[in-house]
C-alpha cells in the first residue's frame, strides 16, 4: 500500500514541481494541495520532499512556506483559536 502512495505521490510532484531544480515556493503549495485533494497526508509529502532539501535551491523559505501551509490545512488538534472551551 505504501509504495502505491508513494508512486502517486511522485507522479503528482512530477505534474506540479516537475524537479527539485523547480520547487519553489509556489510548486510547492501546489503540491501540497494537490497530495491533500488525492487523500494523501501532507505531512508525508513534506517528510518525502525534506529528503531531498539538498537539491531545492532556497530550501529555508520553500520549508518555510511548505511548513506554514501544512499549519494551515491540517488539523493540529488544538483549539482553532488557540482558546479553551468555556
Amino acid at each position: 500500500m505504501a509504495n502505491e502512495i508513494q508512486k502517486k505521490m511522485e507522479r503528482l510532484w512530477e505534474n506540479t514541481c516537475g524537479s527539485w531544480e523547480n520547487c519553489t515556493e509556489t510548486t510547492i503549495q501546489s503540491f501540497l494541495a494537490q497530495c491533500r485533494e488525492s487523500s494523501i497526508d501532507p505531512q508525508y509529502c513534506m517528510g518525502w520532499v525534506e529528503q531531498h532539501s539538498e537539491q531545492i535551491p532556497d530550501w529555508p523559505a520553500v520549508s518555510k512556506v511548505s511548513l506554514d501551509w501544512v499549519n494551515e490545512h491540517t488539523s493540529t488538534g488544538s483549539p482553532i483559536n488557540g482558546e479553551e472551551p468555556q
